[in-house]
């Protein structure tokens, strides 16, 4: 049987799969952002509903990637949208490299790959949920274990089952926005999850590092309170150290910056002019923006990465040389564990309290020289900064040698390569498997009755024409988000949100608000709706 007869013998299956219905005619722009409010509404009660028998000594293995996956840690929607940018992940590659050979200008083939998708996304699920679970990551609270008489094993496979509802229903919640609601679900809950962060960044008292506020408004409250820098240090290194890295005025500059760039980049543009053949005066434009292929291929790329080091960190952990060491101070008890492989020297922490002998909280292992270090993302200042990255917890009191600058240069240019390189080909693999190629549009272009001024009308000619900018924007496009992204890592940004998570955020919001204008066009003007639909 070859591979297309396999897709058409499975086809039946996937047609099975519980799906929301579209909307048979047009939905009122009002009803749309109902249904878009509603789903975020359930998506945050999802997100502080606790997932019942867990400890608060598991580890959040995928803390570094929170922000663009969407998820909420030690709750229902612990997965987010991991399992969905995954299943795209595995198939576009199978089909971007003809591994699966499916036309997806076909109507039956591209419902045939949509249907394959999801059932991909479920079985992504359970192998994302499972390693956690099984690998020590999510553990079983012992004494709930205890007072409900019950074994731990029994209360993982609970632990296991909310997990998996999670991530199954936000599946279904992303169908209701993309089919009912306003732009996409995955786009609603990254701008969601990345907004908290920054308005926690900006506005949260709570005591974080160097016993200062989270906050960086409640946190130079704090420093100019306690006059916690003085003129006479200001300009010295530790000085500008301290209000930059410290202080987080570098991951103000540096989020304000990244906003003002991806609007500007988003906003540019190549407009291609558009007549209707049989309305005389009739006349519009086909927009080729400069990020054509958008910021989400960049998911892409740092969820592949995340799956590397989950991967290296399960394989270190298991097979690995384990060493251990204990500081106690100010009434907690930090217990660094080392794990020692071919793959490199992974660290994670537990804290626990002096008195009570109670876990407070746990850190997955951390990639901190050797292979999966280089393949690792940058996650701000204390990644690249030459004094910084040298003193990472736990590497003096576990006996691993301090990070040399070559190393640390060679780890920047690693995580760059990955961001440029990895933006163009998955802006590539999206454009194609979105329909946003230079046939796809054209085909649309000339089936909506509209034709470019000067050229004949017939699909060979539009795609012609729109060879000669798509595939050119596409890669410029990836190039500059990875630089972007590069960037925003290197210096950080507010609340921890992710250089990647503040440009998906700004990106998603920035276009959603063009499809609300469009939105609203189209309810003044009902006759723009056929415009839009064949456009869009």
């Amino acid at each position: 049987m070859n591979q297309q007869s396999f897709f058409y013998a499975i086809e039946p299956f996937v047609r099975r799969l519980p799906s929301v219905e579209r909307p048979t005619g047009h939905v009122h722009f009002k009803r749309k952002l109902s249904w878009t409010l509603a789903i975020l509404l359930l998506y945050f009660i999802l997100g502080n509903i606790p997932l019942f028998g867990l400890s608060k000594a598991s580890i959040d293995i995928f803390s570094a990637y929170r922000a663009f996956f969407a998820g909420s840690f030690g709750s229902m929607m612990l997965l987010g949208i991991g399992p969905i940018v995954t299943a795209s992940i595995v198939l576009q590659l199978l089909v971007g490299a003809q591994i699966i050979k499916l036309n997806l200008s076909d109507p039956r083939d591209q419902a045939i790959y949509q249907g394959t998708q999801k059932a991909l996304v479920f079985v992504m699920v359970a192998v994302e949920a499972l390693p956690q679970v099984m690998g020590g990551y999510l553990l079983p609270d012992a004494g709930l274990a205890g007072t409900l008489g019950v074994s731990l094993g029994i209360l993982s496979l609970l632990i296991f089952i909310q997990v998996f509802i999670g991530g199954s229903l936000i599946v279904y919640m992303d169908e209701v926005v993309s089919k009912w609601g306003v732009g996409s679900g995955v786009g609603l809950f990254i701008v969601a999850g990345i907004s908290q962060q920054l308005v926690t960044g900006i506005i949260n008292p709570a005591t974080g590092d160097a016993g200062l506020p989270v906050g960086i408004i409640p946190k130079w409250i704090d420093i100019i309170r306690l006059q916690l820098i003085g003129f006479d240090t200001l300009f010295t290194s530790e000085g500008l150290r301290f209000i930059l890295v410290t202080g987080g005025i570098l991951a103000l500059i540096s989020t304000i910056m990244i906003i003002l760039l991806v609007v500007l980049v988003e906003s540019t543009r190549i407009e291609i002019p558009l007549a209707h053949s049989r309305v005389r005066g009739a006349r519009g434009r086909f927009p080729v923006k400069l990020v054509y292929a958008s910021v989400l291929p960049m998911i892409l790329v740092r969820a592949i990465q995340a799956n590397i080091e989950m991967v290296g960190a399960l394989l270190a952990a298991k097979m690995g040389t384990i060493t251990s060491a204990t500081v106690t101070g100010q009434g907690v008890t930090t217990i660094y564990t080392g794990y020692s492989s071919i793959l490199g020297n992974f660290i994670s922490e537990a804290k626990i309290n002096s008195a009570t002998g109670a876990a407070m909280s746990g850190s997955s292992p951390q990639p901190v020289s050797g292979l999966m270090y280089y393949l690792s993302a940058l996650r701000g200042p204390s990644d690249w900064m030459p004094g910084m990255v040298q003193i990472h917890p736990g590497m003096t009191e576990l006996g691993f040698a301090a990070l040399a600058g070559w190393q640390i240069f060679l780890h920047v240019i690693a995580d760059a390569s990955f961001l440029i390189i990895g933006g163009i080909i998955f802006a590539i693999f999206w454009i194609e498997t979105t329909g946003m190629g230079p046939k796809s549009v054209a085909t649309k272009i000339h089936s909506s009755g509209l034709q470019v001024p000067g050229y004949r009308r017939n699909p060979a000619s539009i795609e012609k024409l729109m060879e000669r900018y798509i595939p050119k924007v596409t890669v410029i496009g990836g190039v500059i988000i990875g630089v972007l992204t590069l960037i925003a890592s290197l210096l950080g940004t507010l609340g921890g949100a992710g250089g990647t998570g503040l440009l998906l955020a700004v990106s998603i919001v920035y276009r959603l608000y063009e499809q609300v204008a469009s939105e609203q066009i189209q309810e003044m003007y009902p006759m723009m709706q056929k415009f839009f639909g064949a456009s869009a």
